[in-house]
């Protein structure tokens, strides 16, 4: 009788650290998941951006500027 009660005892703390495991392991996951999402918005921000200055150098290139003047144009100077 002593023995049941023993290895009843022993399950109950391995069922608790098992779902701790679990509740760890999907958390971890989850954060994860996050972090990639986080991460391609703002690879697609730097997309966005890059199309834009594109845009910006072929534009005053087409004016008759050269592509440093472009550059530095679109970069905020002058």
């Amino acid at each position: 009788m002593t023995e049941e009660n023993t290895s009843k005892q022993g399950c109950k703390g391995k069922k608790k650290s098992m779902l701790a495991y679990g509740i760890i392991q999907l958390s971890a996951t989850v954060v994860s998941a996050i972090a990639l999402v986080a991460i391609s918005c703002g690879l697609h921000a730097v997309k966005q951006e890059s199309k834009l200055f594109s845009g910006c150098v072929a534009e005053v290139t087409s004016e008759g500027k050269t592509s440093s003047e472009a550059v530095r144009y679109c970069n905020g100077g002058n």
